[in-house]
């Protein structure tokens, strides 16, 4: 969330050179430290396969089996995207762990990538805040560790694998942000997009078939162009319209290129574009946002230990952080919706002010199933760069 800065390209990706090679290379230069922390301690605690805080003992005892490792990494967590600046404060000032973020604008599929190259690193990543249908690979490919935090029975079923590898955490709406400062009328949806008067001013904030973001985009267009989860081509097809009629700008969205006016219409998650309202605000940028209610498209991201973790017990504790009542509603300040929300409003743990910020929706939110989003990848994968090179 921005993160218009934005992982760049909903981790931007493409132009940030974060490719395969890039982070192949980063790795051949990583000190080969100690793997997992596989030992078991005095307990016969083995924290590398812990399964729940029970396998632990109390919370107490992860705490200090996670404090004594001192050290969490993460990757692709930009300090203005979904709060996390705040968020890895306030982790590091309740627990004695230190947060050490990697190539924050990474996106999903280079942090797969370093789980898989940086293998028995001390530098591969504990954690990774994956973008669908980049969770669903990942969990395929043996690369998770499933963990069930507390609160794991309050994620709704439709959100979370089965076996807990994976599950959503945070997310909200795709929207349109527009500089009202350079643009007359901004557009409300995706229809309006293709007025003559937006040629040259319509951007992603990323390649879709490596950002979670830029994704969302083309699935949301699909569907507010007779498309369905189980076919995205329908948007593919509209940003090739979009590309042709030269409004379409295959520059990565970021706060840089929005303050320079340079891509003064960004299709993006709502809380980054909210985000980066609050954030442009008094500096000659009038940044609205709007949900197309053409292509009504929602999606989280979801949260995911590496199976071989070096600091295990840090990354697990990590997880009970972001899943606990502290943690989400801090998402909910930076204006992720939080997939906690529903249960947080019933108990009466989330905190209102934020709620009342949030970008105005109708209707529930529905989502793709695993089948479907690999079809779609598919489908993208073979006919993107066709449709708008």
């Amino acid at each position: 969330m921005p993160r218009l800065h934005v992982r760049a390209n909903g981790r931007l990706v493409a132009a940030l050179a974060l490719s395969t090679v890039a982070l192949t290379a980063l790795s051949a230069c990583g000190a080969k430290a100690e793997g997992p922390a596989d030992a078991a301690d005095a307990k016969g605690v083995k924290a590398s396969t812990a399964a729940s805080v029970a396998d632990f003992g109390t919370m107490k005892d992860l705490v200090a089996a996670a404090e004594k490792e001192g050290t969490l990494n993460a990757i692709a967590l930009p300090p203005d995207w979904a709060n996390y600046g705040e968020i890895i404060k306030s982790f590091e000032a309740k627990y004695k762990v230190k947060v050490k973020v990697e190539t924050p604008d990474a996106a999903s599929a280079d942090e797969v990538n370093a789980m898989k190259t940086r293998k028995g690193q001390g530098r591969a990543p504990d954690v990774v805040d994956l973008g669908i249908p980049f969770d669903r690979s990942a969990a395929a490919e043996g690369l998770l560790a499933p963990y069930k935090v507390e609160s794991y029975d309050k994620i709704p079923d439709s959100q979370k694998d089965e076996q807990a590898r994976w599950y959503n955490d945070y997310g909200g709406y795709i929207s349109i942000g527009c500089d009202a400062a350079r643009i007359k009328v901004c557009p409300e949806t995706f229809a309006d997009l293709l007025k003559p008067e937006y040629k040259g001013k319509v951007a992603l904030n990323g390649n879709p078939n490596k950002s979670g973001s830029a994704f969302g985009g083309v699935y949301a267009a699909a569907l507010a162009n007779k498309g369905s989860f189980t076919d995205i081509q329908p948007g593919i097809d509209f940003f090739g319209q979009l590309k042709k009629k030269g409004n379409f700008i295959p520059v990565e969205s970021t706060t840089a290129t929005v303050q320079k006016g340079e891509t003064p219409i960004s299709i993006d998650w709502d809380y980054l574009n909210a985000n980066l309202a609050d954030q442009f605000k008094g500096k000659g940028v009038d940044w609205k946002v709007s949900i197309p209610s053409d292509g009504v498209y929602a999606q989280y991201y979801s949260q995911g230990i590496n199976k071989d973790a070096p600091h295990p017990a840090a990354a697990r504790l990590w997880m009970e952080y972001l899943y606990s009542a502290e943690g989400q509603n801090l998402y909910l300040k930076g204006y992720a919706r939080p997939v906690l929300l529903p249960s947080m409003t019933e108990d009466g743990s989330v905190d209102k002010t934020f709620v009342t910020k949030l970008p105005a929706v109708e209707g529930d939110p529905t989502f793709p199933q695993a089948a479907d989003l690999e079809k779609v990848k598919a489908t993208l994968a073979s006919n993107w760069d066709k449709a708008v090179s």
